[in-house]
């Protein structure tokens, strides 16, 4: 491969996850913000705000749905057109999230078919980043795996911050009932624009070549699920519990804090969302890094690193976030992301070659979706529960946790299977 064409690679992993994490987070923000109040409006305040985050939860039961279904065509018929499959699932139910009417126009089936769409958004997510990742690690040289593997790492930080962008500038130039009554659909009816962009891109790629020989060599499975649950159903728990802190860290800084800064500390929401768009910087920048050094020293020294300082940082988080002071708030947002950059940027390779390639989109998928819930699905929700009954040390100690599980995995997993291993 010559270097434009892996600049092609790099980027075409990189832009898919950018929209479709652009796609999710914008739920994420309307939910920690304004679904409640659309969608159940007969609760109280705080009843609002759990039923809004467990909509947001329920995205990441479909992912692992999302995985297998996608995984299979991945892994049977090749990564190119999966991905724009998974691509156009994702956006179509985004754009109609955007359109769909509230409990006062629609009643009851307004909650019922937001959770239909929020399942389908979670279905085309969970076949979008093991494709991704394969996309540029299977085409990466050896050495550079983890720099490759980084591209479709980076695409979460930015979606991230165009859709906290995008929040900030409606929650500026909108009054508090112009965004709650339309303000808040803008971000997901422009979404359609952007999954345009990204099918584009995508279809004018061509197969990787690690698969394309394998298809050759017919070293392919008819039901790649059957011989993955059979032969690699270790390297799946290990791989899910791994991923757990990665999410934990940035659905804790972003969905939970976002929530409780505004609700419950009172800050304003144009001043919380700009403290996060600064805070998702660190995680941009950690990514990069934490790839460079993953390729010199390996991926589980990172890893693992990053997990021990998690641990430490759950500590931290109700000093920080319960003093109220923005800088401090500032400081453990900025520190969480940049763990969740450290934790999250090696795992583009470090997934995938858990796995040979007859069963690498459907295993890196499926233990990167299962890891989802793990660390995020409820984790906002059960954050609120926990600091209701015992306040923030209570959430603390979840985070702490969570970075617990997901160091002793990295520790029990084993060497990597090469990528350029075609058999099954």
């Amino acid at each position: 491969m010559t270097t434009p064409s892996l600049k092609h690679i790099a980027f075409a992993s990189f832009i898919g996850t950018a929209i479709e994490f652009y796609d999710f987070y914008i739920y994420a923000m309307a939910a920690a913000l304004v679904i409640g109040q659309v969608f159940f409006p007969a609760s109280d305040p705080a009843i609002q705000s759990l039923n809004a985050l467990l909509t947001f939860g329920l995205a990441f039961i479909a992912r692992p749905v999302g995985a297998l279904l996608f995984g299979h065509f991945g892994d049977r018929i090749g990564r190119k057109s999966t991905l724009a499959a998974s691509l156009l699932v994702m956006g179509s139910a985004t754009f109609l999230i955007g359109l769909l009417p509230g409990y006062a126009s629609w009643g009851i089936w307004a909650p019922v078919v937001l959770c239909l769409l929020r399942f389908a958004q979670g279905i085309g997510l969970g076949g979008e980043w093991a494709g991704a990742a394969l996309l540029a690690t299977e085409y990466a040289p050896a050495n550079k795996r983890g720099w490759y593997g980084m591209f479709p790492q980076l695409g979460p930080s930015i979606g991230f911050l165009l859709a906290t962008l995008t929040f900030l500038a409606l929650s500026l130039g909108l009054s508090e009932a112009q965004f709650e009554q339309w303000g808040w659909r803008v971000p997901f009816i422009i979404s359609a624009a952007l999954v345009m962009v990204g099918l584009y891109v995508r279809f004018k790629l061509a197969e990787t070549p690690v698969f394309a020989q394998a298809q050759s060599a017919q070293h392919l499975h008819r039901w790649p699920l059957k011989a993955l649950l059979l032969q690699h159903g270790r390297a799946i728990v290990l791989g899910a519990l791994a991923m757990g802190v990665c999410y934990h860290l940035f659905y804790t800084a972003t969905v939970f804090c976002l929530s409780y800064g505004t609700q419950t500390l009172h800050i304003a929401r144009p001043v919380f969302l700009g403290l996060l768009c600064v805070a998702v910087i660190g995680m941009a920048l950690a990514t990069p890094l934490a790839a460079w050094w993953a390729d010199r020293v390996g991926r589980r020294p990172v890893l693992m690193c990053g997990q021990v300082l998690a641990l430490l940082l759950g500590f931290a988080l109700a000093p920080l976030l319960g003093s109220g002071d923005w800088l401090w708030i500032l400081l453990f947002l900025f520190s969480a992301l940049f763990l969740m950059g450290v934790t999250f940027a090696p795992m583009g390779a470090f997934l995938p070659e858990q796995f040979p390639v007859a069963v690498r989109y459907s295993g890196a998928g499926l233990s990167y979706q299962l890891g989802g819930i793990l660390g995020a699905s409820f984790a906002p929700a059960i954050a609120q529960s926990l600091v209701q009954q015992g306040g923030l040390p209570w959430v603390g100690a979840y985070m702490s946790l969570m970075a617990l599980i997901s160091l002793l995995a990295v520790w029990r997993m084993t060497s990597p299977a090469a990528l350029q291993d075609v058999t099954a």
